[in-house]
């Protein structure tokens, strides 16, 4: 018997009896005393087991819990993919956050996660080394103007920022009312409403090269109309007005295409030959070409043909390089 079935057996024993004595508990679970120590040690001080000695009964038994409260069981002690990638990456997050002003409300959360890691007969090191998050292609954002951004997009307050446009080489200077922020891709994004341009824009955070509260109340663009604009297209390049793509994947690469999400609203179906054939809408093509191209010569854009002169523009400059 493991240490999880024991502790299984533990509160299965104590459940609806008045109290079970420690002979008892030895001999059905047939291990030595020093063991049953340290399991109900953990039982008590990591998964709060209300277990009490009943010296009247000379035995151990669970404590009488509140009436409203449910009684206790042990958690689940296997998760499932997106369980544990949720608590590795909490984990994560908090292990790089810098001290400040959260700290000491952080802290009993990292306590309850690593708690949580260790139920079982894994300990954290062990899921952690066995278990690894590997978040490619993310580029740091200043955490300084991470809050300030963040504080105007909660509060409802303008920021003037100076925006570092990659493509141009150039910096300029915005009044945005920022709206939300967006996690995508390993990269952190904010859609605001730019006065300059008197339109929605989406901003990658980390090309933000300074950022300042202004004292004044943000514009409010209605979630259907952020939806209509930033919402519909592809990626975080979206726009209001649309393609349709239609992509066909070798059978090879299908075996993998077929399985991935690559738009909330995608359509895929075989052809005759074991073709996959890909459907979906999107606005701006620069990120979709990026990811045409990775597959190689195992993709092709069947339409539009304007994404379809596009791509094949690309091949023939890289070819060019060789």
């Amino acid at each position: 018997m493991n240490r999880t079935e024991r502790f299984y057996r533990i509160c299965q024993l104590l459940e609806g009896r008045r109290a079970v004595s420690r002979q008892e508990l030895l001999d059905d679970l047939g291990i030595s005393p020093a063991t049953f120590k340290r399991d109900l040690e953990y039982l008590r001080d990591r998964l709060h087991a209300p277990i009490a000695w009943d010296r009247k009964a000379r035995g151990y038994r669970f404590e009488a819990s509140n009436p409203d409260a449910p009684p206790f069981s042990l958690p689940g002690l296997w998760f499932s993919a997106s369980e544990v990638h949720a608590l590795l990456t909490m984990h994560h997050l908090l292990d790089k956050l810098q001290p400040g002003l959260l700290s000491p409300h952080i802290e009993p959360l990292r306590v309850r996660i690593q708690t949580i890691l260790d139920q079982g007969d894994h300990s954290p090191e062990e899921v952690q080394k066995r278990i690894r998050l590997l978040n490619l292609g993310s580029r740091p954002v200043e955490p300084r103007f991470f809050e300030i951004i963040s504080s105007a997009v909660l509060s409802r307050r303008r920021l003037k920022i100076r925006y570092y446009v990659r493509q141009r080489d150039q910096q300029s200077s915005r009044l945005i009312s920022p709206q939300r922020l967006v996690h995508y891709r390993e990269n952190w994004y904010l859609d605001g409403w730019c006065h300059e341009r008197a339109a929605l824009r989406c901003f990658a955070v980390e090309s933000i090269r300074h950022a300042e509260l202004v004292d004044k109340r943000a514009k409010t663009v209605s979630e259907r109309t952020l939806k209509k604009a930033l919402g519909a297209g592809y990626g975080i390049f979206s726009g209001e007005k649309t393609h349709t793509a239609k992509l066909r994947f070798t059978p090879e690469r299908a075996r993998w295409v077929s399985s991935e999400a690559w738009h909330s609203r995608q359509r895929g179906h075989y052809d005759s030959e074991g073709y996959y054939l890909l459907e979906f809408p999107y606005a701006d093509q620069r990120e979709l070409i990026m990811d045409i191209l990775r597959h190689g010569p195992h993709v092709e854009v069947v339409s539009p043909a304007s994404l379809r002169r596009a791509v094949q523009q690309q091949l023939e400059e890289t070819l060019a390089h060789y």
